[in-house]
């Protein structure tokens, strides 16, 4: 199949170019490790494929982006997206769920359904349905800086906990060009998290 190989062929050289390693496999068994996500719990034949990696002990970090799959429903074509996951000591993350609202959100808030809303930011409340067990921590983590940037940047999911970080657009599998960005932007956003630590 050629698209498959130039996907291969071309993610390999934007690794290299990231400082990073490529897999076309899933040697670390990730949907296993990560099931406490809520994207992975979702599905079934969840699947984990072109796997970028930089481990900085330095730094004391664990980058990962990779394709990730599965199947919902009765359906027999998988949902897949790429991801950003990073693991960091140098940030302590509460638990959180971030993902763009819709019109069934709205109505669930009338319905007493909780929502952390920031009144000085009305484009990313009306934006983003952001959930979690300790608001309070939620709110210290989630800094104007934080608000502004997703008060512009649109249709993005996130959860956090701990040392963990995930980051991506729900069934968008990007094309190679667009990882160094995705990269970019998700080492901007673990910048601005960590900083509130």
């Amino acid at each position: 199949m050629p698209d498959r190989r130039y996907r291969r062929s071309e993610l390999s050289q934007i690794a290299h170019d990231l400082g990073m390693t490529y897999s076309e496999g899933d040697e670390y068994d990730l949907p296993g490790q990560l099931r406490d996500f809520r994207l992975f719990r979702r599905g079934r034949r969840r699947k984990v494929r072109h796997l970028l990696h930089r481990q900085d002990g330095m730094m004391n970090y664990d980058l990962k982006i990779m394709d990730y799959s599965y199947i919902r429903g009765k359906r027999k074509r998988p949902v897949e997206q790429t991801v950003f996951f990073l693991r960091s000591n140098a940030m302590v993350l509460p638990e959180f769920w971030m993902r763009p609202e819709s019109i069934l959100h709205k109505v669930g808030e009338l319905l007493g359904r909780e929502d952390i809303d920031y009144e000085r930011f009305p484009k990313f409340s009306g934006r983003y349905r952001l959930t979690g067990g300790d608001e309070e921590f939620i709110r210290h983590h989630f800094s104007d800086e934080v608000l502004h940037f997703f008060s512009v940047e649109r249709g993005w999911y996130m959860e956090g906990v701990g040392y963990y970080l995930l980051f991506y657009k729900k069934g968008k599998l990007l094309k190679p060009k667009k990882i160094k960005e995705l990269y970019r932007k998700g080492m901007q956003v673990y910048s601005m998290l960590e900083q509130a630590t």
